[in-house]
């Protein structure tokens, strides 16, 4: 009789195991559904545009935009003027307050906090951005200014993008938080199928492929 409950004792022990094992799972899963589903959301567009701007990167010379170049003319008021002989005779420096205002108002450019690169005769602030380039040139001794924005299509741009070039701190941010969350979206898939590789054969395989394909690239096609 002793012997009886014992064994339906360690029955019952068994089958609670089982249950918290069980129910164990069910939440380990919810959780990685929940946090891969979230960062696929977060990817989504940010991978939809490295993946189209890796082959516009990878064919640059067949996608290459023909540049257009805007140039515009002005001249410094004397004060402003008197204000960049107040600068350094060479070297690199900000931009006086009410110069940048005056160019911010009169040409549309922000030169915020660049510096502006300086010798006797001119400072020279450059203002590259992404998909293109520009400058601002000013005559020291003429206050003649002299702006010049050249501009490469939207390919160039997003191609800049994806390289986060002349994107500023924002964008940067931007790419860090993007790169974290397709960590976590290739991580919890990673999770998801050790899950489901017992009832599907193939999975290994397939991931081994995977890594395998760029592995033979690499060591079989490219040479120093």
């Amino acid at each position: 009789m002793r012997t009886k409950t014992a064994a339906m004792g360690e029955g019952r022990e068994t089958l609670a195991r089982a249950k918290r094992a069980k129910a164990r799972r069910a939440f380990w899963m919810k959780q990685l559904y929940a946090w891969h589903w979230v960062s696929s959301g977060l990817c989504l567009v940010g991978m939809l545009l490295f993946a189209v701007t890796g082959i516009t990167l990878n064919h640059a010379g067949r996608f290459e935009g023909k540049p257009a170049v805007e140039s515009r003319e002005a001249s410094l008021p004397p004060d402003l003027k008197a204000s960049l002989a107040a600068l350094p005779a060479t070297g690199r420096a900000t931009l006086p307050g009410p110069v940048s205002d005056w160019l911010k108002t009169t040409l549309g450019v922000s030169a915020g906090t660049r510096e502006a690169e300086l010798t006797r005769d001119e400072v020279l602030l450059s203002l590259p951005r992404p998909g293109g380039d520009g400058f601002v040139s000013l005559g020291r001794r003429d206050g003649a200014v002299l702006y010049e924005r050249t501009g490469r299509g939207w390919i160039s741009y997003l191609n800049d993008l994806h390289k986060g070039r002349h994107a500023g701190p924002a964008w940067s941010l931007f790419l860090d938080v993007f790169s974290g969350a397709c960590l976590v979206f290739c991580l919890t898939g990673l999770v998801l199928l050790q899950f489901h590789s017992a009832r599907r054969p193939a999975t290994w395989p397939v991931v081994g492929l995977g890594l395998l394909a760029p592995v033979l690239v690499a060591l079989l096609f490219i040479h120093s």
